[in-house]
């Protein structure tokens, strides 16, 4: 099968570049894809480095390059290797230009400056650590989203990534045979959000953790009718508080992520 170079060439992190490749090249079945990243490329002897991996190579190379000194370098010597390119900020920053009015800065990794967003996210992520797994349950009220539901569903991960987005969430498990804690029930603030999984796909998760830590016993854990049941019980309380639920059956963390945002925001736009 024929292998194919992808070069991702960027002034900052990359993070940005490195997302929209990955969000592209998911669109492609059946290719074997080799990605180069090159980060913090601000001079040219950094530049120098990634022509000479494309020279090596080559391949299509992507990249976001605000200084227009590097950029024509790259594009100069990427049209001599025959590379084609693609600058994946000049669509967004020529509609921006035009419709700002104003020239852009050239300021490369502007999006990763400390400033009061970028505070705000480092408290929302210290939060939710402190608000994990049920616990500093006396500030609970003090949560944007809630999440709460059986065991592997999901619950922490979710959390911790609509933390980076700057959501302070919470995490309180439901567990068979224990009470929730009232604290769940008294909030008034947050908006709770039930997760769940289908009960075979909620087996499988398990029994991969149990495999990860060396376990092979079987438990009521991993019991399917157990199982069954244990989601049957966290969805009636789901629905008895009215909360809305998500199925994260098939749901990668950010999708269920974007969906709790996207209920954040209808309950901020309901009529009070």
């Amino acid at each position: 099968m024929e292998r194919f170079h992808i070069h991702l060439v960027s002034d900052a992190t990359g993070e940005t570049l490195n997302a929209i490749a990955k969000a592209a090249l998911a669109q492609f079945e059946g290719v074997v894809v080799h990605e180069h990243s090159y980060a913090l490329v601000r001079s040219q002897r950094q530049l120098q480095r990634a022509i000479e991996h494309i020279r090596s190579d080559p391949g299509l190379v992507l990249f976001t390059l605000v200084n227009p000194d590097l950029r024509r370098d790259l594009l100069t010597q990427c049209a001599a290797l025959g590379a084609p390119t693609l600058d994946v900020l000049e669509g967004p920053m020529n509609v921006m230009r035009q419709f700002l009015g104003v020239a852009e800065t050239h300021r490369p990794g502007g999006q990763h400056e400390v400033d009061q967003r970028y505070l705000l996210r480092i408290e929302a992520l210290n939060f939710t650590i402190q608000h994990d797994d049920g616990q500093a349950l006396e500030t609970l009220d003090d949560a944007e989203i809630i999440l709460t539901g059986a065991s592997r569903t999901s619950k922490t991960p979710t959390c911790v990534y609509l933390a980076i987005r700057g959501v302070r969430a919470a995490n309180v498990p439901l567990v068979p045979g224990v009470p929730p804690p009232p604290a769940l029930f008294r909030v008034k603030k947050p908006l709770v959000v039930g997760l769940w999984a289908s009960p075979d796909r909620l087996v499988q998760v398990r029994k991969n953790r149990l495999s990860m830590l060396g376990e092979a016993r079987e438990t009521q854990y991993v019991d399917m009718d157990a199982v069954r049941a244990e989601i049957a019980y966290t969805r009636k309380i789901f629905d008895e508080h009215e909360w809305p639920s998500i199925d994260v059956s098939r749901r990668s963390i950010e999708e269920t992520s974007a969906a709790v945002l996207n209920l954040l925001a209808e309950r901020a736009e309901a009529p009070s």
